[in-house]
């Protein structure tokens, strides 16, 4: 029997384009006991309730303006408590970011569930020695159906 993934798909909020995310991430690297390499993390307010589907090879899928980009694997969950004495999770993230085919997303709050057969495809990982096509440009790319 084939274990049951399911995904994560949250909008990228504050960060323009995937180099954006990247750097941001760069400062949130962290090492956690029992994971190899180094990880980062998103804090949300809610804690998914489906976090075996997710922790069996699930990924977040990051949409900037309208464009689903990128994905990160999910790794693991916690549970902190921020300054303002409120309980929220902590999603744990692979460091590395697979930049995807880019696919037309309409905004939404929070994040969601995302079934593994409407993700898009791997394209390569991202490095930041790459030049980035400009978002507007990948846009219109998607929407013909070549990127």
């Amino acid at each position: 029997m084939t274990k049951k993934v399911i995904n994560i798909i949250k909008l990228c909020v504050g960060a323009q384009n995937v180099s954006e995310l990247y750097n941001w991430q760069k400062n949130r690297i962290i090492s956690v006991a029992n994971l190899e390499g180094p990880v980062t993390f998103i804090i949300t307010r809610m804690r998914p309730k489906k976090e075996e589907e997710l922790l069996n090879g699930g990924s977040i899928y990051w949409v900037f303006k309208g464009l689903i980009l990128a994905r990160q694997k999910i790794i693991g969950f916690d549970n902190i408590i921020g300054a303002d004495n409120i309980s929220r999770c902590k999603i744990i993230l692979n460091s590395q970011i697979i930049l995807t085919e880019s696919i037309q997303k309409r905004p939404f709050q929070g994040w969601r569930y995302f079934k593994q057969e409407e993700v898009p495809n791997d394209r390569e990982l991202y490095s930041e020695d790459k030049i980035e096509i400009p978002l507007e440009l990948q846009k219109e790319l998607s929407e013909i159906g070549i990127f």
